[in-house]
């Protein structure tokens, strides 16, 4: 999917997670700042890259900042988030998990 306007999804609230993406020529940067980062920093990322991969993202700045939400909420946000901000018209659900 390709990035083209600013998006949010989520809230600042505990549990969950607010995700922030903007568009970025030619690379992706992911930023994730958590409460919980030493003890889950790893398991955020890994949810984050596949999450990513699977929606075919390449390039965009995600900023995630994170309240100790679950990966589902991770996985769900990050989607909500991406559909928002690229141009695609249709969306393959079989690639959301």
């Amino acid at each position: 999917m390709n990035i083209v306007r600013e998006a949010l999804a989520g809230t600042q609230e505990s549990s969950d997670l607010m995700v922030k993406i903007a568009p970025a020529d030619g690379e992706l940067e992911i930023v994730i700042h958590s409460e919980v980062i030493k003890q889950f920093g790893e398991q955020i990322r890994q949810v984050v890259d596949e999450t990513l991969r699977a929606m075919d993202v390449r390039q965009g700045l995600i900023i995630v900042e994170d309240k100790g939400a679950l990966d589902c909420v991770i996985r769900a946000r990050l989607q909500s988030a991406v559909i928002r901000a690229s141009d695609s018209q249709q969306i393959d659900w079989s690639k959301m998990s």
